[in-house]
């Protein structure tokens, strides 16, 4: 094993390694419109697994795109993927989302599994505005993930 990927593996407990073909990926927990595979996919990003779960401690906020803010009763939805660290990088490095900060967060899966994942977050600071065409759009990804029917009201809220 290599320094880097030595170094990747213990500054990141999501990192994991593939057996299959002995490359890295991080395991990155998305709760916006990048829990949409396709949409991930016109950026030649190909997830190597994807599973629904949620984070406890947290709701969601959605300003001019969505954010998870800390909330001690809240739960927010959403998909955790297996990418690699470039894929990862290179998609919050995109303009729209520079902003984002990474942050360790345990996942519940739906099976009931707890994993570590990399989330990333816009600082409560820069949340700012609506986007009821971004809530409209989140609310047709999370209807067919087959979220919670409380989960879905709170983003038809953000429509309004």
């Amino acid at each position: 094993m290599t320094q880097s990927r030595r170094s990747l593996e213990a500054s990141n407990k999501s990192a994991i390694l593939d057996l299959t073909n002995g490359t890295y990926a991080v395991r990155v927990f998305f709760y916006g419109l990048f829990m949409d595979e396709s949409l991930l996919a016109t950026k030649g990003i190909k997830p190597s697994e994807v599973n629904l779960g949620f984070v406890d401690g947290y709701g969601l906020r959605i300003g001019e795109r969505a954010t998870l803010v800390r909330r001690l009763a809240g739960r927010a939805y959403g998909a955790m993927m297996d990418i690699t660290p470039s894929e990862a990088t290179e998609l919050y490095a995109e303009d729209n989302v520079a902003d984002y900060l990474p942050e360790p967060v345990t996942v519940e899966l739906m099976d009931g599994t707890q994993c570590e994942a990399t989330c990333y977050n816009l600082p409560s600071n820069k949340v700012t505005g609506a986007n009821k065409d971004y809530a409209e759009s989140l609310l047709d990804v999370a209807t067919r993930l087959d979220f919670p029917e409380s989960y879905l009201d709170q983003i038809r809220q953000a429509r309004m």
